[in-house]
């Protein structure tokens, strides 16, 4: 993979791990205001844009890091307690979040400049926090320098209140996505780099050099108004396999001493770097060397201190380019010389010679806090996979149980045992790696119930009214595919739930409710289905307003007698709605029949469960994943139908001289049901025995009357495609053992149909 390929993944696992953070930090916001000792959260959201900012760093995107660095600036005076948190303070950092998705938007599209539109979106999100952030921007007052006295270092640098780094990057930081001097780069946004030196004391012989190893350390002087633990932060993805020593100026000569010390062959060089930059002086380094016990001789001569130090301006100091890197005179590679470069040279050793392993055992700053090894922890407990290659996965082990079925069949049909046997053993381990694959494509659906938090937030506030959000269930895993096509219909939901469902305040007062309303969202498992259900402690459904509005818009006949749930029903045509006034949100009849439309494409159904005063439930039942499912195999004719096996019931035998009617006795319960050769019109003479599949839908129970029970048929659920998208009661189709086609029934709209085609029946009746 070329260098160009390498940096193009590590951008796109960038602006993947970007939007992640950009989602916990809208999360932390939102949860902010509720919070009764928000300080972890505060530091979790501060953590989250510091590491968008580091990383926008890395890739040399500034106008990235501009942005984030003012909304680090206000998160960093809330940590502080400098400033409080407060709805307004809410309202106008949830933007922000929103502007670096577009940023990241712009990044993923390949547009790695400012684009000026953005840029004045930028600017007008600055302008709000800018209340936040009096005296922020003040560089911080400067630390007192110690006398010389008292530290033993006398330094021009320590004179200038510069901080010195010395950087020993890890064996494998390249083959990680990091490169050395994009961390070098970004320290130039915190101050000014007034120094680089190269150390190549540990470069090999030729025979011996590895190109994909790194052999190169660096010492650095930078001159900022930051204090250690920020500056050692930037090299937070690295401080794991990296030894990073950060000295703030005048640091005592024994700090100098002990990272002397601590470089093993680099000793020398090192201590010659600290005395030229002006770290430390000859003689102070000495004493701090002599009292160690340490016999590196100290040579170098340190430089005049400037007339006056000049002062950094954090704020635009990421536009600056590093200073000329100062050459070192180059001694022998076993002498731990330093060597001459230039940042176009540091460049390019830095793009194409990886990290060896090396041994300095060098002072690593503390961190901040512990994420770099919970980072390194994660890392070790999970990998990324593409989504294509999951799908890819599925797909295969789904041609695999069509192998194995159709494996089954021929030993079936040969009367071959061992066979059998063999093929059973391994249509056992196919069931496992099936559940495996799918599990892999199972996420928590908390992710996506999380979003509705700042929606929740917005439209309550755009209609005047208090409505707190609920989440429960949001551990409750479902195939990524249904999460990423389930969040259209529950938007509709949850918005329509917050215009129609809750009522104003001063109405909840009168019906001796609280002011605040009440939104739920609640997910689990049941009979091999995922609900997800939609609730609020409105006003509830008035079925009778229902009906009055479908008898007026021509959807039922006057008088007809309709069951509660088929009234419910009727809020999901196209163009129903009974608001009495249209709103942005809702009232025009857009949105309900979408919600039905896109959950019955996803082979799921909606349940509406309602108390006029009381509230309403909207539950949506769909299947675990959208893949492979488990079916019941019947026969009709001479074609084969699967029944989806979490709606089956039972089976029994259909009743003799049943042909006058379409119910039976079911230990005393009246079961209708439906012949599928009179439905699907299928020719040929009926069996003399025929058998009911008794499957349930939305609490009502019907039986499907086939010719033949071949009996569970695990089935991989292939599309019918749009030719064939408008045939009632098929919800697609597989490929049988015998390599015969089989319809998969859809029960749903099978027993929908059923009730339609009885309600006209009775109508027909009582005319």
């Amino acid at each position: 993979m070329s260098f160009e390929d390498e940096m193009r993944a590590a951008m796109a696992t960038f602006v993947v791990e970007a939007r992640e953070l950009l989602q916990d930090m809208e999360t932390g916001l939102l949860g902010l205001e509720n919070d009764t000792d928000p300080e972890e959260a505060i530091g979790a959201i501060f953590r989250a844009a510091h590491t968008i900012k580091g990383s926008s760093g890395l890739f040399g995107l500034d106008h990235l890091v501009r942005f984030t660095h003012v909304l680090e600036s206000v998160l960093d005076r809330l940590r502080n307690d400098e400033i409080a948190v407060s709805p307004e303070l809410v309202g106008a950092l949830l933007p922000c979040c929103d502007h670096l998705g577009r940023l990241m938007s712009a990044v993923e599209e390949g547009r790695l400049d400012e684009d000026p539109a953005l840029a004045a979106e930028g600017v007008a999100l600055h302008a709000r926090l800018e209340p936040y952030l009096t005296d922020a921007a003040a560089p911080a007052a400067a630390a007192p320098v110690p006398d010389a006295a008292d530290t033993g270092t006398t330094g021009a640098a320590a004179a200038e209140g510069a901080m010195h780094l010395s950087l020993r990057f890890g064996a494998d930081c390249l083959r990680s996505g990091m490169d050395p001097l994009s961390f070098i780069r970004y320290l130039s946004t915190l101050g000014e780099i007034r120094d680089v030196r190269v150390l190549d004391g540990l470069f090999p012989e030729a025979s011996a050099f590895d190109p994909e190893s790194s052999y190169l350390d660096f010492e650095v002087t930078l001159g900022t108004t930051a204090d250690v633990a920020s500056v050692a932060d930037v090299f937070e993805f690295v401080r794991e396999d990296s030894a990073i020593t950060v000295l703030a100026a005048g640091s005592p000569a024994s700090d100098y001493a002990t990272l002397v010390t601590g470089s093993g062959e680099l000793a020398g060089a090192v201590a010659e770097v600290l005395v030229t930059s002006g770290a430390v002086t000859p003689r102070a380094l000495a004493e701090a060397l002599a009292q160690a016990g340490s016999a590196v001789e100290v040579t170098g001569t340190a430089p005049a201190a400037p007339a006056a130090a000049r002062a950094p301006e954090p704020q635009t100091a990421a536009a600056q380019a590093p200073a000329a890197v100062a050459a070192v005179p180059a001694q022998s590679r076993t002498g731990g010389a330093a060597a001459t470069a230039t940042p176009a040279t540091v460049a390019t050793v830095a793009k194409t010679v990886s990290p060896a392993a090396k041994t300095p055992a060098a002072k690593t700053a503390a961190p901040a806090g512990g994420q770099g090894a919970a980072g390194a922890a994660r890392e070790a407990r999970s990998i990324r996979v593409d989504a294509l290659r999951l799908d890819r996965l599925i797909d295969v082990v789904g041609e695999l149980v069509i192998a194995g079925a159709g494996a089954g069949l021929h030993a079936t049909t040969n009367g071959d045992e061992t066979l059998l046997a063999s093929i059973s053993e391994l249509m056992r381990l196919v069931e496992e790696v099936r559940d495996s694959a799918l599990q892999l494509r199972m996420v928590p659906i908390g992710t996506t119930f999380s979003r509705f938090q700042r929606v929740v937030r917005d439209v309550s506030a755009d209609l005047g009214k208090d409505i707190a959000l609920v989440i429960s269930g949001g551990e409750t895993e479902v195939d990524k595919a249904l999460v990423e096509q389930i969040g259209d219909p529950l938007m509709h939901l949850v918005r329509n739930s917050m215009d129609h469902g809750i009522e104003s305040a001063e109405v909840r007062a009168q019906r001796g409710k609280p002011a605040r309303g009440t939104l739920r969202l609640n997910a689990y498992h049941d009979s091999g289905s995922i609900v997800i259900e939609v609730s609020d402690d409105g006003g509830g459904i008035d079925p009778e307003k229902v009906l009055a509005k479908a008898v007026e818009r021509g959807l039922v006949e006057a008088g007809a007698s309709l069951s509660e749930q088929d009234i419910y029903q009727l809020i999901f045509e196209a163009g129903f709605s009974t608001a009495a006034q249209v709103s942005d949100l809702s009232g025009r009849g857009v949105g309900m029949d979408v919600v039905k439309r896109n959950v019955t494409a996803l082979r799921g159904m909606i349940e509406v469960e309602s108390k006029v005063g009381v509230g309403c439930t909207m539950r949506i039942r769909l299947p675990l994943t959208l893949a492979i499912i488990d079916g019941f195999l019947v026969g009709v004719g001479n074609a084969s139908y699967v029944v989806p096996l979490d709606r089956v019931i039972e089976c029994v035998e259909l009743p003799p001289n049943s042909d006058l009617r379409d119910c039976m006795d079911l230990r005393g319960e009246v079961l209708p049901f439906i012949r599928l050769r009179s439905l699907f019109g299928i020719d040929g003479e009926r069996p003399r025995r025929e058998n009911v599949v008794v499957v349930e839908y939305a609490g009502m129970k019907v039986g499907l009357v086939v010719d033949a029970l071949v009996g569970e048929f695990q089935t991989v659920i292939k599309p019918l495609g749009m030719l064939f998208g408008h045939v009632n009661g098929i919800g697609g189709a597989t490929i049988l053992g015998n390599g015969d086609v089989a319809l998969i029934i859809d029960v749903s709209m099978l027993v929908r149909h059923y009730g339609e085609r009885q309600a006209e029946r009775d109508l027909v009746v009582a005319r």
